[in-house]
């Protein structure tokens, strides 16, 4: 394998890390957005941003299922991200191996 290749395989590695680190973010935000949600006292409004205004939740079980179910999306979406930055860790080992 010659250089540009291991050039290329940084560039992807480089690039899966920074979707790992962005949707890791979004995981752990909408966790703690659940967790708020589960502790907040019924009789108190909850609101949903939407573009650039906040919208008043009507359903709160609705809500918490759409955020359960992007998270769940995230959590597999990180998973075959991680699964990827491993291969592309192996092929640049081998690589630089085989350079040498």
């Amino acid at each position: 394998m010659d250089q540009q290749q291991i050039q290329s395989l940084v560039q992807e590695l480089q690039m899966v890390r920074g979707q790992i680190q962005s949707l890791t973010s979004q995981f752990n935000e909408i966790s703690l957005t659940i967790e708020a949600l589960n502790s907040q006292n019924p009789d108190r409004a909850v609101y949903r941003a939407l573009g650039g205004i906040l919208l008043e939740v009507d359903d709160r079980d609705a809500l918490k299922v759409d955020l359960e179910s992007s998270r769940d999306t995230i959590e597999n979406h990180l998973k075959t991200l991680n699964s990827r930055e491993a291969e592309i860790r192996a092929e640049y080992a081998e690589a630089v191996e085989s350079a040498e």
